[in-house]
């Protein structure tokens, strides 16, 4: 583990979102600790994403409150989250075909810098900034690449790059492996692990692959129709009856 402080860098309390009357995420409350590594599981339904778009500010709490950094962020917006140092990813990817990996990265750079995008073709001075982020999650040699051109696996890093450039402190990974080959796992875990452990950055990512988490998560938070049915370690949340029970047939 890295966790880096003891005190909160985000904090969730009684978190709820209804839509027409039904209750999507029912009072979810728990901290993350600067560093750390909180993976979320539960079976497509049980509110992962949608407590993602909670934190993100894609759609506003029902009730309850977040906070950053010891700062109440219920109300503000995605972009004002985003320069708080909030980060985020989504399970289907919306790079643009007809651009290159670097011109990608290079927009993102020049957004978070505060800068027009109907100028960006001219931002030649994040030339040095965009090289690192590509070289950083190896796609330095397919700079040029159309993002149509990529497999599956290196869309996902692309992704990480775009995210990566803005410098966020908390980075939110909803299913960074959908869609991934088997043969592109392995280096892609690899780059996630990397981010959490040699640079410190604070990680909740939604994840189906289980032997993927078990090597990467610090604490695992269980969703169950919306509730959060348990956050523990990885090996205290697999021998939990509760959990078990909820899960029979399904594996763990």
């Amino acid at each position: 583990m890295t966790v880096t402080s003891t005190a909160p860098v985000l904090r969730l309390r009684d978190v709820g979102w209804s839509v027409g009357g039904a209750t999507i995420v029912d009072e979810v409350s728990f901290d993350v600790r600067e560093g750390e590594f909180l993976a979320f599981i539960g079976p497509n339904g049980a509110g992962k994403t949608s407590l993602f778009n909670l934190i993100s500010g894609l759609v506003p709490a029902s009730r309850g409150s977040i906070g950053l950094d010891g700062a109440d962020i219920t109300a503000e917006s995605v972009p004002a989250r985003a320069r708080r140092g909030l980060g985020r990813t989504f399970q289907t990817s919306s790079l643009w075909p007809g651009m290159t990996v670097a011109d990608h990265v290079r927009l993102a750079a020049q957004a978070a810098g505060g800068g027009s995008y109907r100028i960006w073709r001219r931002a030649a001075g994040y030339a040095r900034q965009v090289g690192q982020v590509l070289e950083r999650t190896g796609l330095g040699h397919r700079a040029q690449a159309l993002s149509s051109a990529l497999s599956h696996g290196e869309k996902r890093k692309l992704e990480l790059a775009v995210l990566l450039v803005g410098e966020p402190r908390v980075m939110l990974l909803d299913e960074p492996m959908a869609g991934v080959s088997a043969e592109e796992v392995p280096a892609l875990t690899a780059l996630i692990r990397s981010l959490h452990r040699d640079e410190g950055r604070t990680v909740l990512m939604v994840e189906h692959h289980m032997d993927v988490l078990l090597g990467l998560a610090d604490r695992l938070a269980v969703m169950h129709h919306g509730t959060l049915l348990a956050l523990d370690t990885p090996q205290a949340v697999t021998a939990d009856a509760t959990v078990q029970r909820a899960y029979l047939g399904e594996a763990l």
